[in-house]
């Protein structure tokens, strides 16, 4: 019998670390302020970036979609579990993202699962960014390509590997925001190496869509770069609020992978109210652009507010907004405080970011007010000096 007490001890020593997680339970829906063990907190650590998880509309399609199509979607997409519904959303991403087609598979991770090995197996070669996300170094792993790593947003460092690294198909793979740090790929100078050396470009937007670009288009939109990104990936559980993944890239790309990729052969299609809500979001975002602009408003006051403080906050370029707190036991003790003083935002440290690197990871939202923000600053700067992160 397996000796249970091996992990068990190895459990032991991750609280004594700092590094073990303490698993919240949400007794609400996400917004601006949850309900947690029957205590009322301040969210700061969603990534609904735009509201959308509990937005009125998303959830009137999401109820519709099920009245019209069911709770499920029955097989998965190359049997009977495509529905009208999932190429209606499909044409509607591929529109909204500026490419030919698109693809809808169960989530972001299983979108780069679906993307990277069936087109890389051994004989090619993947320029990875350093600090990508593990669904992108899994997906890498899956394909069985040769993997080079490349210093984080080094773009001379790119290409002294792309020169003396070659097979026979080549990809440079990278996030388009990085989800611990909040800085930004720099996709116009990955695209032009890829352009001069004959290199595929793959970005995963997962936390760029809804929150980059124009209306929320993302990091290609950003850079003005459609049509010139050869792969797009995206996630439909952050800015949009919902769960699920996609692919976007040109017709023969899709056609591709629709035949080939694993999540889209041998698991169930997404479900139509899950559908029916990323097409609302869709079309809530091709129509306007405002709660897009409340969200830089917000990160903007609260990090400048941060910074004047005395806080670390790192070099994002975005919301996400990293208060550096380096110490894996400070970070979970600094998440307990605030959390006693009504502020939901939980500690980060080893493996999701580097040994010495714990931090508190803030998630500025557009549905936050000025007044919770303001709440939020007071309770960081009390628990930052009690803690004596903060001089007195």
């Amino acid at each position: 019998m397996f000796d249970w007490k091996v992990l068990s001890d190895e459990l032991e020593e991750l609280k004594k670390a700092g590094l073990y997680t303490n698993i919240r339970t949400l007794e609400s829906p996400q917004g601006e302020w949850l309900t947690i063990s029957n205590k009322k907190v301040l969210n700061l650590c969603s990534n609904n970036y735009l509201g959308f998880a509990d937005d009125q509309r998303l959830k009137k399609a999401a109820m519709e979609a099920i009245e019209k199509w069911g709770v499920g979607p029955g097989a998965v997409r190359t049997i009977a579990g495509t529905l009208s519904i999932h190429e209606e959303t499909e044409k509607a991403l591929a529109d909204f993202k500026g490419t030919e087609a698109a693809m809808l598979v169960q989530s972001g991770f299983n979108a780069n699962q679906a993307a990277i090995p069936p087109l890389f197996s051994k004989e090619d070669v993947i320029f990875s960014d350093e600090l990508n996300h593990a669904s992108i170094i899994d997906g890498c792993r899956l394909s069985g390509a040769q993997i080079i790593r490349w210093n984080h947003l080094d773009l001379d460092d790119l290409e002294n590997k792309i020169k003396t690294n070659d097979g026979r198909r080549r990809l440079i793979v990278t996030d388009g925001v990085f989800s611990m740090d909040g800085d930004v790929a720099p996709l116009d100078g990955i695209v032009k190496l890829g352009e001069k050396y004959g290199v595929m470009v793959m970005v995963d937007d997962a936390h760029g869509e809804g929150v980059l670009g124009p209306h929320g288009k993302g990091i290609v939109a950003q850079f003005k770069l459609e049509g010139k990104v050869d792969i797009d990936i995206g996630t439909m559980s952050k800015a949009f609020g919902v769960v699920g993944g996609y692919v976007a890239g040109n017709k023969v790309l899709i056609d591709y992978l629709k035949q080939k990729a694993r999540p889209f052969l041998f698991s169930s299609a997404p479900t139509p109210p899950d559908v029916g809500a990323i097409f609302a979001a869709v079309q809530v975002l091709a129509q306007s652009d405002d709660l897009v602009k409340k969200l830089w408003d917000n990160s903007k006051y609260f990090k400048d507010h941060m910074k004047s403080i005395g806080f670390d906050i790192g070099h994002s370029q975005t919301p996400i907004t990293p208060v550096m707190l380096y110490d894996a036991q400070v970070a979970s003790n600094f998440s307990k405080r605030l959390f006693e003083e009504g502020i939901f935002a939980q500690s980060i440290g080893y493996p999701t970011v580097q040994k010495g690197k714990a931090r508190i990871r803030v998630m500025i939202s557009a549905v936050h007010t000025k007044k919770s923000l303001d709440f939020a600053l007071e309770k960081f700067e009390k628990v930052g000096k009690a803690l004596g992160v903060l001089k007195r």
